[in-house]
């Protein structure tokens, strides 16, 4: 039951499979069957180098033995506990998450069972703790694909989904050197510059919707699938003193850019700033199983210390 030859793998994925981001009919995939280090093997023996994993999600190459070997010993010794039991896992891994947030200052984790749904929890988190309701996030973002994170993302494609989306969300421009909005007949301007003036087109945006509505400011740290997107320098310190100043949850999405993918542990901490609250899955566990996490700051999580979250 558990067995397949090499040659039905594609057939009876196509039978079955239901693929993310396709026309069902027009989908061709790899029928691939193992994986070491940066590389795949497909059915007929033909190596790959796996750029999309290496990209994406798998920091540390397939088929590591240590992680395989801890993942064992675990399933063995305990494979699951009820969401309200204490384990030591889950113990140990919420410390050391806590311990390489910037600055050690999100010092409350809540786990997940991926990106999209931490990110969806991050907003739901930051709506309850403002009791506040719109989110603002940019539009050359990706946030995931349940209908929440879809929602949050500014990617084109959450258009066709937009009727059945979460409501509350307003996108506003990034700071995008190479096709700026507001630099076109200006483009020798001065990082210090172009920065102030993406800035004061978010905190326009905060104005006319109206601070008091605006529970959280959802931003890739670095975006990812929208074009390895680089915030000048200032623009995430001017974000952060916006968020303070009309007392905005600042949630710095780390999905895909967290654990080391941009030479430091998570990206916002080339810009010195500890957001409120910080999402990251990917990289966590280098896609060996499906986790994410939510990372908050303490008066965050205390907000919710007399009701059920």
């Amino acid at each position: 039951m558990f067995d397949l030859p090499d040659n039905e793998i594609l057939p009876l994925s196509k039978e079955h499979v239901f693929w993310t981001w396709s026309a069902q009919a027009k989908v061709s995939p790899i029928a691939i069957k193992k994986a070491k280090g940066v590389y795949f093997w497909d059915v007929n023996d033909k190596k790959y180098l796996d750029f999309n994993s290496m990209t994406m999600c798998v920091n540390i190459g397939h088929g590591d033995e240590r992680v395989i070997k801890a993942m064992q010993e675990q399933a063995a010794e305990l494979p699951y506990a009820a969401p309200g039991m204490a384990t030591k896992i889950r113990a140990l891994a919420s410390k050391l998450v806590a311990e390489i947030t910037p600055h050690g200052a999100l010092t409350k984790v809540l786990f997940t069972l991926g990106g999209a749904d931490a990110n969806e929890n991050a907003i739901k988190i930051a709506r309850g703790y403002t009791r506040r309701h719109k989110i603002l996030s940019r539009y050359r973002s990706y946030h995931g694909a349940t209908a929440g994170a879809m929602a949050a993302t500014g990617d084109p494609r959450r258009v066709a989904w937009e009727p059945n989306s979460m409501t509350g969300v307003v996108h506003f421009l990034d700071p995008y050197r190479y096709r700026s909005t507001f630099h076109r007949t200006n483009p020798d301007i001065s990082e210090a510059e172009f920065a102030r003036d993406y800035l004061n087109h978010l905190e326009e945006i905060i104005l006319y919707e109206g601070p008091d509505s605006i529970a959280g400011i959802l931003m890739e740290s670095v975006t990812g699938t929208n074009g390895i997107i680089i915030p000048p320098q200032g623009y995430m310190q001017g974000v952060r003193a916006l968020c303070d100043k009309y007392g905005i949850v600042m949630i710095a999405d780390e999905v895909m850019s967290g654990f080391g993918r941009t030479g430091k542990m998570f990206a916002i901490e080339h810009w010195d700033v500890v957001p409120d609250i910080m999402t990251m899955a990917k990289g966590l566990t280098s896609a060996y199983a499906p986790l994410g996490a939510v990372a908050m700051k303490p008066e965050i999580a205390a907000a919710f210390g007399e009701h059920a979250f």
